[in-house]
């Protein structure tokens, strides 16, 4: 059996397969509300031969989008298109699907990725951000406002309430977005925290905002569905997080009940020397953290392009689960493409059946 196609154990979720789709931002909702882009999409990718599929970075609360283009979850319209989404999807698919949950923090606020390279949002359509510290995430970016108490219970019960949304709408799983720079990895990380109060200084005092939107998360969302976490494991500058925060972090949410630990890294520092072009970069980080929390599920992402590359990791015993993302919007069909390199039979719709490589003839050995 190859490892990759090995099924996986989630907390209540079996998978039939170690294949990620990772969340990818398409930047094309209206008010937050997905559209017939996301249900395009997201449908494809369904049935790409996946275990499980994430959908996209999605706001908690209005403040909390990357861009005014992002999805939200925090209305009833929001709700109901992500609903019927998932409710024709189930007509054709049984992949289980997730939702990634975040709030931007410093870089909210911002354009599409491919308008102004995804920098501020004009004036007609910024809004106030907010991070643990009033530090801009760029010279030329907007100043974000300091977290007081009362904002970080707002921005808590925003991701209780998403939750609900999530659940009522019909999500098997919810990942906690915790990484590339954004609001929580911005308490986590000494280069955008610089509070001299309980949430700054130490590595302890740090995790302690994030650890309280994750334990307050763990106890909204049902046992019944999957939750899982996404962090980084470097800032890949000096001053930035260590490996052995990172780990202990890791260890803490695997002890408050998350059913996995997926390990991304970057995106609290620009420019920093982040080499994403070099194959599996990040696998490191999930290596240091599957040895620290052995028992745990852990996800490994980041450039992982072939299958074999993706059966050598899990192989290894670097991660229990890869996630794939640019590699699946080249290739769709990633999933059941992965299958016929590692000699695995293809489980496809019944309506593409007749296009399995089974079927096709055997190419000419000239």
């Amino acid at each position: 059996m190859s490892p990759l196609f090995t099924p996986q154990t989630v907390g209540p979720l079996t998978l039939g397969n170690r294949i990620v789709i990772a969340p990818m931002c398409q930047y094309s909702a209206i008010e937050g509300v997905p559209q017939p882009w996301h249900s395009q999409h997201l449908g494809k990718l369904a049935i790409s031969g996946a275990g499980l599929l994430i959908v996209e970075a999605t706001g908690v609360e209005a403040a909390g989008r990357i861009s005014w283009a992002d999805t939200g979850l925090w209305n009833d319209a929001q709700e109901s298109a992500f609903a019927d989404i998932l409710a024709d999807i189930r007509t054709y698919s049984d992949t289980p699907i997730g939702i990634q949950l975040g709030h931007a923090g410093r870089k909210a606020a911002t354009s599409p990725s491919w308008i102004n390279r995804g920098g501020p949002a004009p004036a007609d359509k910024a809004w106030e951000t907010f991070a643990p510290s009033p530090i801009p995430f760029k010279p030329d970016w907007h100043q974000p406002t300091q977290l007081d108490e009362a904002g970080m219970d707002r921005v808590i019960s925003a991701f209780v309430q998403a939750a609900g949304r999530a659940e009522r709408a019909g999500f098997d799983l919810v990942e906690l977005h915790a990484a590339h720079g954004y609001l929580l990895s911005e308490f986590l990380s000494p280069v955008s925290n610089r509070r001299t109060d309980d949430y700054g200084g130490s590595a302890e005092n740090r995790m302690r905002f994030p650890l309280r939107v994750a334990q307050a998360l763990r106890d909204a969302w049902p046992r019944t569905r999957a939750l899982g976490v996404r962090f980084n494991g470097s800032d890949w500058v000096e001053e930035g997080v260590d490996i052995e925060e990172v780990q202990a972090f890791a260890r803490a949410l695997h002890d408050i009940g998350y059913d996995y630990l997926h390990v991304s890294s970057g995106g609290n520092v620009a420019g920093a020397p982040i080499p994403g072009t070099e194959p599996g970069y990040q696998v490191p980080f999930a290596r240091a953290v599957k040895q620290a929390v052995p028992e745990a599920v852990v996800i490994a992402v980041g450039m992982i392009l072939e299958p074999a590359q993706a059966e050598a990791i899990i192989a290894a015993g670097d991660a229990d689960m890869i996630a794939i993302a640019r590699a699946a919007l080249d290739d769709p069909n990633w999933g059941h493409h992965a299958a016929v390199a590692l000699g695995v039979p293809q489980i496809m719709p019944v309506q593409y059946q007749r296009a399995g490589h089974a079927v096709w003839p055997t190419p000419r050995a000239d």
